[in-house]
């Protein structure tokens, strides 16, 4: 996997070991970061159920000033630390080893600019999230990948990528 554009572009990632993360395909990474690219020059930005912390990564290459990654496995983890320091993004990127529901819960409206949420399908998440957003609207913008059939609240824009989909929530 690689940074798609940016300051970092073609910088090479890793992903965590084992089937327990599922990393963002580079094309639909490309549309999510395609659609919210006018929003990432100076925002504030965070990554949900960060996996590799790939998105958060690909919007500090392309403008933000800080991102705030999210995860609580120890793969994951490390795999973040370990694409943080290759592409040395200092002290731009926090990680926080937290459940995603428990940071959100914390947090107050308009919090960050922009939000990525890719959580383990099958599960509720992707929902959960965008109804967690609806009651406060935690980011100006927030994105939530997903299967392709699975429902999401109303007030969204789902884009379609074969089987994957991602649904944006917008407050502007």
């Amino acid at each position: 996997m690689r940074i798609v554009a940016g300051q970092w572009r073609g910088r090479r990632l890793v992903t965590p070991k084992g089937d327990i993360v599922r990393p963002t395909a580079d094309r639909v990474r490309e549309a999510w970061m395609s659609i919210v690219s006018p929003w990432l020059p100076e925002a504030r930005v965070l990554d949900l159920f960060a996996g590799s912390g790939a998105l958060g990564i690909e919007a500090l290459s392309r403008g933000a000033t800080s991102v705030d990654l999210i995860d609580t496995g120890a793969p994951a983890l490390k795999a973040i630390a370990a694409n943080l320091e290759q592409v040395g993004a200092g002290d731009a990127a926090t990680v926080h080893r937290t459940d995603a529901f428990t940071f959100i819960a914390k947090l107050d409206a308009h919090a960050y600019d922009v939000a990525f949420a890719d959580p383990p399908y099958d599960k509720g998440l992707a929902a959960r999230v965008a109804e967690s957003w609806l009651e406060t609207p935690f980011a100006d913008i927030l994105g939530v990948e997903h299967r392709a059939f699975e429902p999401m609240p109303d007030g969204g824009e789902k884009r379609k990528y074969g089987g994957t989909a991602i649904t944006f929530y917008r407050t502007t």
